[in-house]
C-alpha cells in the first residue's frame, strides 16, 4: 500500500512509456483507490491498454514509478512479484482463452500452476467460478470455439477470478457485445465488485459502462490523465477531448435514454 495513503492500491507517478521514438505515456500519474471501479477512457490508440499492461508488468516503462498494493516491481524479489500477481485477475480484450482447453480447464489453469489441489477440488472450484459469472457446469465442458461472444467474456472473467484476486483488470470488457449483453456484463461486474470487495481497473470506450458502473473515470489524452472524477466531472470538463467525448452526440443520446 502507498505510504502516503493506505487506500491507494495502484499508484502511478511520472510514468513514461514509449516504443522506438514514439512516446505513448508522457509523465502520467494516477491513483486507484481500494474498492472502487475506475474506468479509463481515451481515444483509440491513445495508450489505454498500454497503461494497463504497464501496470501489470507486460510492457516495460522508461521512467517513473508503478506500485501495485505497495509493491514496486523494480525493487522487489521475484517471489514478491509472484505473490502480488496472484492477488490480481486480468480479463483481456478478446478473452485470450486457450483454444485447446475446455472452459473448465481454462479456469483451472491458474489453479494448477499455483495451487496444490486435487483434481476433484479444482473441478468444484472451477464450477463455482463459472456459476459466479452466470455460466453452468455444462458450459465448462465446451471449448472456446463453441461459445458466443458474451459467454467467452464470462468464461474469461471466471478464469480471472480463479485465485480470488483483490484487484480485477478489465481491458474493454464489453467490446464486441450487443447492447443487451453489454448491459448484463456491466451488471455482473458491479455485482461481483460489491459482493467480493474487488477493486476494478477497467479500460473501456463504452459510454454506458462509464455511466452505469464506474465510481470514478480517468480520461487519458496526450499521454497524460487530463481529467479524473465521477461522471459529473467528465461532463463538466473543459478539456477539448473530454468535452467532445462526454458532451458529443452519442453522449447526449445516452443521457436522454437514461433520464
Amino acid at each position: 500500500m502507498s505510504a502516503a495513503n493506505p487506500d491507494v492500491v495502484i499508484r502511478v507517478r511520472d510514468l513514461v512509456v514509449g516504443f522506438d521514438t514514439q512516446i505513448v505515456l508522457d509523465h502520467l500519474s494516477l491513483d486507484v483507490r481500494r474498492g472502487e471501479i475506475l474506468g479509463l477512457v481515451g481515444a483509440s490508440g491513445g495508450g489505454k491498454s498500454v497503461l494497463l499492461r504497464t501496470i501489470i508488468g507486460l510492457v516495460p516503462k522508461r521512467e517513473g514509478l508503478v506500485e501495485v498494493m505497495g509493491l514496486d516491481r523494480d525493487k522487489a524479489a521475484p517471489s514478491e512479484i509472484r505473490a502480488t500477481e496472484h492477488r490480481c485477475g486480468i480479463l483481456f480484450q478478446q478473452g485470450a482463452l486457450f483454444s485447446s482447453l475446455t472452459v473448465r480447464q481454462n479456469v483451472q489453469f491458474l489453479m494448477r500452476e499455483n495451487l496444490n489441489l486435487t483434481q476433484e477440488l479444482m473441478d468444484e472450484l472451477a464450477d463455482a467460478k463459472l456459476e459466479m459469472v452466470g455460466l453452468t457446469p455444462y458450459d465448462g465442458n465446451k471449448f472456446p470455439a463453441e461459445l458466443s461472444g458474451g459467454m467467452t467474456k464470462r468464461a474469461a472473467l471466471a478464469r480471472a477470478l480463479a485465485l480470488d484476486p483483490e484487484i480485477l483488470f478489465l481491458d474493454e470488457p464489453t467490446s464486441g457485445l450487443d447492447p443487451i449483453s453489454a448491459g448484463d456484463f456491466d451488471n455482473l461486474i458491479k455485482t461481483l465488485q460489491q459482493t467480493l470487495g474487488l477493486t476494478v481497473f477497467m479500460v473501456t470506450h463504452d459510454l454506458h459502462s462509464l455511466h452505469a458502473v464506474c465510481d470514478r473515470i480517468a480520461a487519458l489524452a496526450e499521454g497524460k490523465i487530463v481529467a479524473i472524477g465521477p461522471i459529473e466531472a467528465m461532463t463538466s470538463s473543459d478539456h477539448p477531448w473530454v468535452k467532445s467525448y462526454f458532451q458529443g452526440k452519442r453522449a447526449r443520446v445516452l443521457a436522454r435514454a437514461t433520464n
